[in-house]
C-alpha cells in the first residue's frame, strides 16, 4: 500500500514539474516577444531655422561666412549626402551625420574678392530626409569696392586720325579716410596724353585719355596710378587704341 502510494506521489511530482516547466519556458518565449526593435517607420527629419541669411553692406576683400543649423527632428539618422554652391568661390564646410534629437551646421563661406555690388549666391543640400530631400540656403549682400571704376577698368579709343578722341575713367573711393591718388604713369606715352584732377576732393578722381598720335594702326598699353590707400595702393588703367585713316571726302 504504501509503495503504491510512493508511487503515485511520484507521478504527480513529475507531472507538476513538466507543467511548470512548460510556464516558465512558455515565459521566456513571451519575454523574447516584448524586446524593443527599432520602428518599421522610423525615418529623419531635417528642421531648419533658417534657410537665408543677409550680410548687408561689406567690402569686397572680406572672406564672408555664415552657419546653417540643421536639427534632425526625426526618429532616424539625418545624413547631409551633398551640399553644392552654385560658385566655386563659395566653400562648405557641414557635419555629415545629425543623430535623432541632434543637430548639425553647414557653414559657407564666400571668398574674398568673390562679388560686387549686390549679389546672391545659392547652395542646394541634399539629405535623406524622405519628406524634405532638398534645401536651398541663400546667401545676399552687397559688395562695396574699396576704390569704384566706373565705367571700367578699360579705355578704347577708336577713331580717324585727326579727330579728338578721348576717354574717361572715374575712381571713387569708399574708404572711411580720405582718399588721393598721388602719381600715374603710362608705358605708352607716344601715344596718349593723360590728365587727372579731383572731382571730389579726397574722395573722387577723374582720369582723361586722349589719344595723341597722327599715324593710323593699333596699340595697347596701360596707366598705373599709385593711392594713399593701404588696401588699394595701386591702380590700373589698360588702354586700347584704333585708330584708322580718314574716309575719301571727310566721310
Amino acid at each position: 500500500m504504501i509503495n503504491s502510494l510512493n508511487l503515485n506521489t511520484n507521478r504527480q511530482l513529475r507531472h507538476f514539474t513538466r507543467f511548470w516547466s512548460f510556464l516558465l519556458l512558455g515565459a521566456g518565449a513571451i519575454a523574447c516577444s516584448v524586446l524593443p526593435i527599432p520602428a518599421a517607420g522610423a525615418a529623419p527629419h531635417a528642421a531648419v531655422r533658417e534657410t537665408a541669411f543677409d550680410f548687408g553692406k561689406i567690402y569686397e576683400d572680406q572672406a564672408l561666412t555664415h552657419t546653417f543649423v540643421i536639427q534632425n527632428t526625426g526618429t532616424a539618422p539625418l545624413h547631409i549626402e551633398d551640399v553644392d554652391p552654385d560658385c566655386a568661390c563659395t566653400v562648405p564646410s557641414f557635419d555629415k551625420t545629425i543623430p535623432p534629437g541632434s543637430q548639425g551646421n553647414i557653414t559657407l563661406t564666400i571668398k574674398p574678392f568673390s562679388v560686387l555690388h549686390q549679389f546672391k549666391k545659392e547652395t542646394k543640400v541634399r539629405l535623406n530626409d524622405p519628406d524634405q530631400p532638398m534645401v536651398h540656403l541663400v546667401l545676399t549682400g552687397v559688395a562695396q569696392p574699396f576704390i569704384e571704376i566706373q565705367p571700367s577698368h578699360i579705355v578704347r579709343l577708336r577713331g580717324a586720325s585727326g579727330d579728338d578722341i578721348r576717354g574717361q575713367v572715374r575712381f571713387i573711393s569708399h574708404l572711411p579716410v580720405p582718399f588721393q591718388i598721388t602719381q600715374y604713369c603710362t608705358t605708352i606715352p607716344d601715344k596718349i596724353e593723360v590728365s587727372l584732377k579731383p572731382e571730389v576732393p579726397d574722395k573722387v578722381y577723374v582720369l582723361e585719355v586722349r589719344n595723341k598720335g597722327q599715324q593710323s594702326g593699333a596699340y595697347a598699353g596701360l596707366i598705373e596710378l599709385f593711392t594713399t590707400s593701404k588696401e588699394r595702393p595701386r591702380l590700373i588703367v589698360r588702354v586700347f587704341g584704333e585708330i584708322y585713316l580718314p574716309s575719301a571726302g571727310g566721310q
